[in-house]
């Protein structure tokens, strides 16, 4: 079990062992990745809309969401503020000169995800007939995706020891995994689900493309679909909130963004906290961006 867990994490860790000079082949690394995450995720909504008895388990999930968010939301944000009182991190104003950033252009791109899972649950409730490799290609293009994140995360001129040993970054995102952990056990009972179970579904840290598709393949695609919107909300969530708290508790703001800190988030953390903003928010999303898949494998593999 525990075997079938680390196969899934082998390409992360091989692609960031790999290093890559040509900027061509990393421009087409990257639409590559943007390609494959809309694909898994119109596959997992092809599960969705496959699932017996959908129609029927959509007031349950939307419970289910609604837990997840919430207490994570209260959860997140009181152990980050409580790191600001320990840890202060010195706010700066954010830079005059920077571009603005188009807020509602960030908005409508945090609802593609959304359109892309509605797509596939759309075409396998009323177009396509059952797909049995379906679970099985969405397996594959995981782990591929995984692969080329790995290659992303090695040759993006990153220097390692420094985003390990960032001080604010780290102590960002471990105060954000330790209690969104905190935030799974208060769950459980919630969720109706196990401990390990539920401690996986709280460690997607922001990452749908990912927490979709592992925990649709290890509890279903209900499940699956609980796991994407509870992490693409969190992303929707963390645009608004952003430019709220960034003047007054940049910890705060950068870390509920969770693993998008580091890509998506980004802009508006460069914009809204200033220069000093960006290497924290780089280094705690790439922290959570190793911390998630490995925290749900090992908790999955241990609820088997």
């Amino acid at each position: 079990m525990l075997t079938g867990a680390l196969l899934i994490l082998a390409p992360l860790f091989l692609g960031f062992a790999i290093r890559l000079e040509n900027r061509r082949v990393m421009t087409g690394i990257h639409y590559l990745v943007e390609s494959l995450v809309y694909f898994i995720l119109a596959l997992l909504g092809l599960g969705l809309g496959q699932m017996s008895g959908l129609a029927d388990q959509l007031a349950g999930m939307a419970v289910q969401v609604s837990a997840l968010v919430g207490v994570l939301l209260v959860a997140n944000l009181a152990g980050l503020w409580l790191l600001h009182q320990f840890q202060p991190m010195v706010p700066e104003k954010a830079d005059p000169s920077a571009a603005p950033t188009g807020y509602r252009r960030l908005f409508l791109a945090g609802l593609k995800p959304l359109l892309a899972v509605l797509a596939g649950v759309a075409a396998g409730y009323w177009l396509l007939p059952d797909l049995p490799m379906a679970e099985d290609l969405a397996t594959a293009m995981l782990m591929l995706l995984l692969l080329l994140i790995g290659l992303q995360l090695r040759n993006a001129g990153l220097s390692l020891r420094r985003l390990l040993f960032n001080r604010h970054g780290l102590g960002i995102a471990l105060v954000l995994a330790g209690s969104s952990l905190l935030a799974g056990l208060v769950l459980a009972p919630m969720l109706d689900t196990g401990w390990y179970q539920s401690l996986a579904l709280a460690s997607g840290f922001g990452w749908y493309s990912l927490s979709g598709i592992v925990i649709g393949d290890a509890l279903g695609p209900a499940w699956g679909g609980v796991a994407f919107l509870n992490d693409v909300i969190r992303e929707i969530i963390a645009l608004a909130i952003i430019p709220l708290l960034i003047a007054r508790r940049p910890g705060m703001a950068i870390g509920y963004g969770g693993a998008t800190a580091m890509d998506f988030t980004l802009p508006i953390i460069r914009s809204s906290g200033g220069l000093a903003c960006v290497p924290v928010a780089i280094a705690s999303g790439f922290i959570l961006s190793f911390l998630s898949p490995v925290l749900m494998a090992v908790f999955l593999s241990l609820s088997a």
